[in-house]
Parts: structure tokens; sequence; C-alpha cells
């Protein structure tokens, strides 16, 4: 049994858990936890200290989390709770996609959302020089996250560009695998300055929307993921690389150099051999 808190507007409310076979103070909630509850009319004609048996589907949050936003109060407190509702509907696309997910994420991803808001309404932009990057990184996630498009576009009548989306898809990201959006923008900021480097290097203009050009991103995504983790390739293509085809392999040892010391952490020689095999088939090298 819950008892409501506050009413945040028809489809949203803040409840407090209470025992049916204890009168709570209503004036005093000291002890009992705090949730979110989203529901569509949830919030429609309830009152404050009623007691309520929540819908089997509604969307419980606790709000004793902190995030790496803030407090969830605090956020819930501050932003629209449209924007909660936004954000919880991401996240049930984003379970139709990917299946359970950290739900957790709804507290910052609804802080984006309402500080994009406002800087859609003031004509302000955000520009995201990664969205190209983590769109073809992280294509299912932000997929997910162009959901919002047409939801804020019904809900304030505001369209959202596609640099914000990149941003909401890292959220998105950051559900299914654990790890912070700050976490998911640096490992999409190393994919580009590898790239980058390799058409440096090798004055080729990389072709991004061919299949080799996909899993070298996608490989160099997951070989950051195992520098952090310090999982092992099972096998070692580094003597034939490096016979075959040396000046891929030294460049490919460049590019594990630079990422083990912006990682502070080592690596695996044998990442070295199965980049380059990659940079070779991406520049078509023979």
């Amino acid at each position: 049994m819950y008892r409501v808190r506050k009413v945040l507007n028809h489809n949203s409310i803040i409840v407090v858990g209470v025992d049916n076979n204890i009168s709570a103070d209503p004036e005093n909630d000291e002890g009992l936890k705090s949730y979110l509850v989203l529901h569509k009319g949830i919030g429609f004609g309830v009152k404050i200290s009623e007691r309520l048996d929540l819908p089997k589907d509604a969307s419980i949050y606790s709000l004793e989390k902190t995030t790496e936003r803030g407090n969830a109060m605090s956020i819930v407190n501050a932003v629209d709770p449209v924007c909660l509702e936004i954000s919880d509907a991401v996240l049930d696309e984003a379970e139709k996609a990917f299946g359970k997910v950290d739900r957790t994420i709804v507290f910052p991803m609804a802080d984006h959302l309402a500080f994009a808001v406002q800087r859609i309404k003031k004509g302000e932009s955000i520009r995201n020089p990664l969205k190209d990057d983590i769109r073809l990184l992280f294509h299912m996630e932000y997929q997910v996250a162009e959901t919002v498009a047409p939801v804020l576009e019904q809900k304030f009548g505001l369209v959202i560009n596609e640099d914000e989306i990149g941003f909401i898809a890292l959220h998105v990201h950051s559900a299914i695998v654990n790890e912070n959006v700050a976490r998911s923008l640096q490992t999409a900021q190393i994919v580009r300055n590898c790239i980058s480097y390799i058409e440096e290097k090798t004055g080729h203009k990389l072709e991004v929307t061919s299949l080799g050009y996909n899993r070298m991103m996608n490989h160099i995504r997951y070989m950051v993921t195992r520098i952090e983790t310090g999982e092992l390739l099972k096998m070692n293509l580094n003597d034939y690389m490096e016979l075959k085809y040396p000046d891929t392999f030294k460049l490919s040892a460049d590019i594990c150099n630079q990422m083990s010391r912006l990682l502070k952490k080592s690596y695996q020689d044998a990442e070295i051999g199965y980049l380059a095999m990659h940079i070779a088939r991406v520049i078509g090298v023979e």
C-alpha cells in the first residue's frame, strides 16, 4: 500500500510506502521510502495522503537513488513531469529492443531532456560532433532515442535535432550496459580519434557506409572495453599481420599505445594484429 505525497500531473505522482497495519502520520514521512509512479491517469482526482494500490503496469522508481546528475528527488522536483513521462516511454522502447535495462537512468535522461527543451525554446543549440559516430556505434540505441522526436513535438510543439538525439542515445546505451554517459561519450570520442588518425596516416577518406568501416568501429569500441576490463583475445594474428602488412601493423601498434596511455591501462599484444586486420580491410591494402 502507498500513500500519495505529491501529485506532479495527471500521469505522475510521488508516493511513500506504508504498512496497512500501521496508521502512519500523514504529516510525517520520516523513515518512509519515497517513489515516483508513472501511469496514465494515476494523478487524476487523487488527494494528498490518499492511500492507493498501484496498477500492476505502473512504472515505479525509488527516489532514494543518487545519479550522475544528482539526487533523484531533486531532479523530480526540478524538471517538468512530462520529461519524466517521455524518458519512461523511451525506456519502454529500450526494453522492447534490448530486454532488461537499468531504468534508474530515467532521472538523468529526464534532466537532460528538460535542459534540451529549454534550449530549443530559447533557440539555442548544443553541438554534438560525435553524433554520426554515435549513430553508427550505437545504432539500435539511436533508433530508440529517435522515438523522443514525435513525442516532444506532440507535448511541447518542439523539434529536436540530431545532435540532441545523439546524447539521448548515450543515455539509452548506459541503461543497457550499466555504464555512465560520460564513459559512453569517451568511448565514442576514442573511436572518432582512431578513425581520424587512420585517415590522416593512410591518406584514405574512409567510407562510413561500408561494412568494413562499421566492423572496424565496433572492433575499436569493444577493444576499449577489453582494455578497461582486462578481457583477453583467444587468438593472436600478430606474426601474420606484421609480416604481410608491416606498415598497417605499425599504425595499429601506434593506435593501441595511444589508447593505452589515454585509458591508463595496458593492452594485450594480440590487439595489435586484430586491429591491423580491420585497418587493412577498410583501406583495401593488398
